[in-house]
């Protein structure tokens, strides 16, 4: 997972939010255009004290009641106005903004698919669930609101000092002896409050991990009466984010309550100053009516600099937390040259590519190199996971297997000797530290990953189901264009023939991880689902673990057939796995210790038989 809190010492707000510049860009004339309706808008209002000017120093001066009316239609022209052009604005907005929230969740799906298997394992999916939703709703909400306003109000401001100043110089100097005092406060503000923002939106992450979590594992929880333990986890993530939401909003109040109190205090000795003078003759009515007006109009502008910094600091964390995603270095689908440094030499008989063949005009020759070089060979291979330390010991090493064409191999070993890592190897879902694994003479790290993908179809023994049909579940292993006759043949084969059964049949859905079916279910249709593409290379994790001793009979002799035609690589720990598979290899330790035919390691390997004295001890209990 990645560091709940980031320090935001050496960030720079405005630094984050520039990087939303591309996904602004394409809507940036409507954007600029509702901008400059609402500064328009807010400059309206600031002619509303100058009419009252006129009013009070014209028809209400000289007793002219028809003045009077005129001025009040036309500040009533001019309050329509304004609440006409902040309507567009808003208007304006809307669709551009939720075409920007789209495009941007859409980018950070596509580039999750991308990231690597290394990447999920770390990161916990409420965090990136919390980016895809509340990150992105407050990117949305600053780039309706703050983003506009800020520019509004500050040209506001200047506009209204710019008046203050015109209509009697000495009164706007008094009005601008907050502002000094104002910039430190907010800069005091925005620094602390950053952090704050950061440490809720991460707590929102960690709290939606653990509803996802205690969702998916409803049926653990209520088997092992763990729903109290579960609830005083919630309820402890809650009151942590509580605490600091309210400490977030006591920071917030704080800021208003100085904002709005320096300027109302500022205001108060303009009205003295401005009294006496108009007391003394030195100032007008209307002139001290049009001036406390401006300056009332101003309050907002002002007073809203707080919850605007406040909102703004919000987005550049979550645009922070939306990038770290996004930054994340995806999987590369294009060829990638294997390093020479990591290869151990290429055999002399076997071409380091396979346009080595090229070169060969005999038929014979052709056959015996395919022979020696085809199918799925490790070599030298050895792994670590990418977080492990420099001098750990590899999850594998010194791995040397040949599966030739057409053949079986079944991988055997304890708990924790690797087997799972070496099956996630082939399709590329881990990244070798050292060595190199080829499918036909063919190094998979010169392939697009899209092709490697393509040849090789995987089962895993934790088999993952989606919310869509059975078909549809199925089918995600096949080309394009498969349709009911593919779907058929995976199903005989797996032995789930319960499908056609269901109420809709094959377009039954099965629910968010499948959960509706049984885990036998599950599994023979994961099962369909890596053998309906008919590939050249089969990877099983342990693919009939779930399954009754009848049922597995039943698919081990359907699978018989699928096997022939492919080169399978096969993770087993029954006896009755094994017999499918035409030579055996122990896994102990991380290490190959042993290859041969299941009758032979029975024979001559201790661990091998005691491995399988315990299985077949397992079924018959």
């Amino acid at each position: 997972m990645p560091p709940s809190h980031t320090p935001t010492q050496d960030r720079s707000a405005v630094r984050s939010l520039l990087r939303l510049w591309p996904y602004v860009k394409p809507v940036r004339t409507r954007l600029a255009t509702a901008a400059a309706v609402a500064v328009t808008a807010s400059c309206v209002g600031l002619v509303i004290p100058l009419v009252l000017k006129w009013i009070v120093d014209g028809p209400v001066a000289g007793r002219d009641q028809g003045g009077v009316w005129l001025g009040a239609l036309c500040l009533l022209l001019l309050g329509f106005a304004e609440a006409g052009l902040f309507g567009l604005r808003r208007w304006l907005v809307a669709r551009p903004l939720a075409w920007v929230e789209a495009s941007m969740r859409g980018d950070l799906y596509r580039h999750l698919q991308r990231l690597p298997v290394a990447f999920h394992d770390r990161w916990a999916s409420g965090q990136l669930l919390s980016r895809g939703t509340t990150d992105l709703m407050l990117l949305r909400m600053f780039l309706a609101f703050p983003l506009t306003f800020l520019l509004v109000n500050g040209v506001t401001i200047a506009v209204g000092v710019g008046i203050l100043l015109v209509q009697q110089w000495s009164l706007g100097l008094v009005l601008l002896a907050p502002v000094v005092p104002m910039v430190v406060i907010c800069w005091v503000f925005e620094s602390r409050y950053a952090d704050l923002s950061r440490r809720a939106q991460d707590q929102v992450g960690d709290l939606t991990t653990v509803v996802e979590e205690s969702v998916l594992g409803i049926r653990i929880i209520k088997g092992f009466g763990r729903h109290r333990a579960q609830a005083r986890a919630f309820h402890e993530l809650s009151r942590t984010l509580r605490g600091t939401e309210l400490h977030k909003a006591r920071m917030l109040a704080g800021i208003w309550a100085v904002i709005s109190t320096l300027p109302e205090l500022a205001i108060g000795a303009a009205l003295v100053l401005g009294t006496v003078q108009v007391a003394d003759g030195g100032l007008s009515a209307g002139t001290l009516v049009a001036f406390l007006s401006t300056a009332l109009a101003l309050r907002w502008p002002v007073e809203s600099i707080g919850f605007l910094l406040a909102m703004s600091q919000e987005a550049a964390t979550a645009t922070d937390r939306y990038f770290e995603v996004l930054d994340a270095e995806p999987e590369d689908f294009s060829p990638t040259p294997p390093l020479p440094e990591r290869l151990p030499p290429a055999s002399k008989d076997c071409p380091q590519t396979p346009d080595g063949l090229d070169e060969l005009d005999e038929l014979d020759e052709l056959d015996e190199l395919d022979e020696e070089c085809g199918g799925l060979r490790f070599e030298g291979v050895e792994f670590r996971y990418p977080d492990a330390e420099p001098d750990a010991v590899p999850v594998l090493q010194d791995i040397d297997l040949h599966i030739a064409p057409g053949e079986t191999m079944a991988v055997v070993g304890a708990t924790g000797s690797g087997k799972t890592t070496l099956t996630a190897l082939v399709p590329r879902l881990h990244e070798l530290t050292a060595g190199r694994i080829t499918l036909d003479g063919a190094d998979i790290t010169a392939m697009p990953r899209e092709e490697l993908r393509a040849l090789v179809a995987v089962a895993f023994e934790e088999p993952t189901l989606f919310s869509a049909s059975v078909g549809g579940n199925v089918l995600m292993g096949a080309q394009e264009g498969a349709g009911e006759p593919e779907l058929g043949r995976a199903l005989d084969v797996a032995q789930a023939g319960f499908a056609h059964a269901l109420p809709q049949g094959t377009d039954t859905q099965v629910g968010e991880q499948g959960l509706s079916l049984s885990g036998g279910q599950r599994q023979r249709l994961a099962l369909a689902r890596a053998v309906v593409g008919r590939p050249r290379f089969l990877v099983l994790d342990d693919p009939l673990s779930a399954l009754d001793v009848h049922t597995e009979a039943l698919v081990e002799a359907a699978l018989r057939d699928v096997l022939a035609d492919t080169t399978a690589l096969v993770v087993a720990h029954r006896p009755s796995t094994v017999l499918l598979a035409d030579r055996v290899a122990l896994l102990s330790g991380g290490r190959i210790a042993a290859v041969g035919t299941h009758q032979e390691l029975l024979r001559s390997n201790a661990e091998y038989a005691w491995l399988m004295s315990g299985a077949e001890q397992g079924e018959t209990r």
